[in-house]
C-alpha cells in the first residue's frame, strides 16, 4: 500500500517523433532516446523512484511502448493522446480531485532526488492548486552554463521553467481550455505574457512584472490558485529539446560520473 503522504507522480512520455528521436532508430519519441546507454524516460523514472516524497508512478506513453523495458520502474502505464490535454486526462483519470499530483517531463537526464524533494516540499507547502517550478538564471548557470534556455526577465531576476508541475486533478477542466495555447507559448515569454492580458504584457516588456503579479493573474485566468516554486537545484531544468542537447546531456552525465568516481 502506498503511503498517503507520498505524491502520485505522472511522467508524460507521449508526443510525436521529432529531431531528437530521429537520431536513434526505434525511438518512437524523444523520451525513448538513449543517453549514455539509458532512455531519457528511464533516467527520469530512476530518480523519481528513489525520492521519498514520490508514491505511485504513472507513465503516459504511446500504446506501442506499454511493455517497453524503458518503463519497467513505472507502477502503471497509460496511453498517451494525440494532444497534451488528452495525455494529461489519461494520467489524471481516477485520481482523487483534491490530491496533489506531480507532473514530470520525461527528458530530465540530470534529475536528482534532492531536486525532486525540494519541489515536492515547496508545492505542498504552497497550498496551491497548481505549482510550477522555476529556476533563477545565476543559480542555473553556476552549474550548467552551456545548457541553453528561454529566459524571462522579471522584477526579481531572470528565470526559466523547470520540468515539474504539481496540480490537483479537479482543476483539469479549467486547465484544458487553454493548455494548448500555454504549450505553444512556453518557449516565447512575450507570447506567454500576452495570454494573461495587456497589463501583464506591458509590465513584462519593461521588466517590471513581479512573480506575485504573474501568480495572481494566472490564478484569475485559471480560476484556481497558482504559485511559482523557485528551485535551487538546476538539474530540474536540464532537458533535451534539440538534437544537439543529446550530445550535451551525454557530456554532462559523463562528467558527473567522473566527479563521483574521484569523490
Amino acid at each position: 500500500m502506498m503511503d498517503s503522504n507520498r505524491l502520485t507522480t505522472i511522467v508524460l512520455a507521449g508526443g510525436p517523433a521529432d529531431e531528437v528521436s530521429r537520431l536513434q532508430a526505434g525511438a518512437i519519441n524523444k523520451a525513448f532516446v538513449e543517453v549514455c546507454g539509458k532512455a531519457l524516460v528511464t533516467r527520469t523514472l530512476e530518480a523519481l523512484r528513489n525520492a521519498p516524497s514520490v508514491g505511485k508512478l504513472i507513465v503516459v506513453a504511446p500504446e506501442p511502448m506499454r511493455d517497453s523495458p524503458a518503463l519497467a520502474l513505472a507502477d502503471e502505464v497509460r496511453p498517451a493522446g494525440i494532444h497534451i490535454r488528452e495525455s494529461l486526462a489519461s494520467g489524471l483519470g481516477g485520481l482523487a480531485p483534491d490530491e496533489l499530483v506531480i507532473l514530470s517531463a520525461s527528458d530530465l537526464p540530470m534529475l536528482s532526488v534532492k531536486c525532486i524533494e525540494e519541489f515536492a516540499s515547496g508545492a505542498q507547502q504552497s497550498g496551491a492548486d497548481l505549482a510550477y517550478a522555476i529556476l533563477e538564471r545565476n543559480t542555473h548557470e553556476s552549474r550548467f552554463p552551456t545548457v541553453p534556455h528561454t529566459w524571462a526577465r522579471l522584477r526579481e531576476g531572470t528565470f526559466c521553467g523547470g520540468g515539474f508541475v504539481a496540480l490537483r486533478p479537479r482543476i483539469y477542466p479549467m486547465l484544458a481550455r487553454f493548455i494548448e495555447r500555454l504549450g505553444a507559448a512556453r518557449k516565447n515569454p512575450m507570447h506567454l505574457a500576452r495570454l494573461f492580458g495587456p497589463s501583464v504584457l506591458l509590465k513584462f516588456a519593461f521588466h517590471r512584472l513581479r512573480i506575485a503579479q504573474a501568480e495572481e493573474r494566472a490564478s484569475r485566468a485559471l480560476g484556481a490558485s497558482v504559485r511559482a516554486i523557485q528551485c535551487s537545484f538546476p538539474e530540474m531544468a536540464v532537458n533535451v529539446d534539440r538534437a544537439s542537447d543529446v550530445a550535451l546531456a551525454e557530456r554532462l552525465l559523463t562528467n558527473r560520473s567522473k566527479d563521483r568516481s574521484t569523490a
